[in-house]
């Protein structure tokens, strides 16, 4: 077991470091441009996400200390929650804490009741994320730099701005991956018009309708 955990910590490394370094290769050449362009969020967008993502995380952490694993996912200002807390009521009032946030437009609460988990699941988490999102960036047409993979267990939840089209492979591409059993999609969806108009203009618009969550 131990074994098999540091083969996969250091794939998701070597994975990882191989990411990297594409975007850092990248930043003093034309394709640094297309690699932010490839986020159909505005820049704005982007900012408010990351401190979202921040500012609930560091909250959250220090209201429920070790009674709650809180991981938060902020993708064009919708929220998805996921983890373990200790009782119905955290779990309530983590979700209600981050939908009266500034600028949150939605929160997808799937956190679980129960123990947090081990160090050696959250890798396996970890490691499984970077498999899909390694399948994802070299799949043809499908934009994955808009897109926010999370893996918990066996679950993966799948957000960004996309086209029926897109959805519809990147469910097919998570759902496809060894230790998948269920994908859900929180994913904005577009026209195919809309999409030219972001691929010419480099940025989405702020005011995306919201959609149910999809399996």
């Amino acid at each position: 077991m131990f074994n098999t955990l540091r083969i996969k910590l250091f794939t998701t490394l070597l994975i990882i470091s191989f990411l990297s370094g594409c975007g850092v290769l990248a930043v003093g050449g034309v394709v640094a441009g297309a690699t932010v362009m490839a986020d159909r969020r505005t820049p704005a967008v982007q900012a408010i996400d990351k401190g979202i993502e921040l500012e609930a995380s560091n909250a959250l952490a220090k209201r429920y200390g070790d009674d709650a694993h809180i991981n938060v996912t902020s993708f064009n200002q919708k929220v998805l929650l996921t983890g373990e807390v200790k009782d119905a009521d955290i779990k309530g009032q983590a979700g209600a804490y981050v939908k009266a946030m500034k600028n949150v437009r939605s929160v997808f609460n799937e956190l679980i009741i129960g123990p947090n988990s081990s160090y050696t699941a959250r890798a396996n988490d970890t490691y499984l994320e970077s498999k899909i999102k390694t399948q994802m960036i070299f799949t043809e047409k499908l934009p994955s730099n808009s897109m926010a993979i999370v893996a918990e267990g066996t679950s993966v939840y799948l957000m960004g701005i996309l086209t029926q089209n897109e959805a519809d492979l990147a469910k097919k591409i998570a759902s496809n991956t060894n230790g998948v059993k269920e994908v859900y999609a929180y994913f904005d969806i577009i026209s195919e018009a809309e999409k030219v108009r972001l691929e010419k203009q480099g940025k989405a618009d702020e005011s995306q309708p919201n959609t149910a969550p999809n399996q």
